[in-house]
């Protein structure tokens, strides 16, 4: 597999990355509720390492063209991230957070993780409307191999800069508890909206 496509995915991917979504959200109120931003971020990557597969198996050409599937993958969606969303701003995280309160919270914060990036149907449109553009059919790899080294690519991608991101935001933040509850009652709504956003535009159809 040509590096120069590896690098041409890798500018792209970034490109989507930066752009604040529901992963910067999720990230950003995970750095203050946390000890550690790691098992959120390590939670988003899983999630998108299942996409990975799905993609590579063949499962998500399936799933986009079954119009059934891609609603309920929507509403379960957007459901999720409007019920996450709510929870984060009735119950704005501060980094002063007792120890005591934050039995459970990596493990929690790891299964959301999870769900906040696998179960949005947007990841997988753009990976299956994506990987392909960057993929050789007739190159020595198969596609299913080249999809997941680019699947690599996108998770190393994002690993980083959510790390980045969520430490950087613990850390400016970490004397300001005003500041910080703000900051995530912000990143609640900003989930409760794109949910919303994600059920009226399939519901609209």
């Amino acid at each position: 597999m040509p590096a120069t496509s590896v690098l041409a995915f890798w500018a792209v991917a970034f490109l989507l990355i930066v752009v604040p979504g529901a992963d910067w959200a999720f990230t950003i109120s995970a750095g203050l509720r946390g000890r550690s931003v790691f098992p959120a971020v390590t939670g988003l990557v899983v999630g998108y390492g299942a996409i990975t597969v799905v993609v590579a198996a063949g499962v998500g050409a399936l799933v986009a063209g079954s119009p059934a599937v891609l609603t309920g993958l929507t509403l379960v969606g957007g459901c999720y991230l409007i019920w996450h969303g709510v929870t984060t701003f009735a119950h704005p995280a501060t980094p002063t957070t007792p120890a005591g309160d934050l039995a459970g919270t990596d493990w929690n914060m790891f299964l959301r993780g999870i769900g906040v990036s696998g179960l949005n149907p947007k990841g997988l449109l753009i990976f299956l409307a994506l990987l392909p553009q960057f993929t050789d059919p007739q190159g020595a790899w198969p596609v299913a191999g080249q999809i997941g080294v680019l699947g690599l690519a996108f998770m190393a991608t994002c690993a980083l800069f959510y790390l980045c991101l969520g430490t950087l935001v613990r850390t400016a933040l970490h004397h300001r508890p005003a500041a910080a509850r703000l900051i995530s009652r912000l990143s609640g709504a900003a989930m409760t909206g794109i949910g919303a956003w994600l059920l009226v535009e399939i519901l609209g159809r």
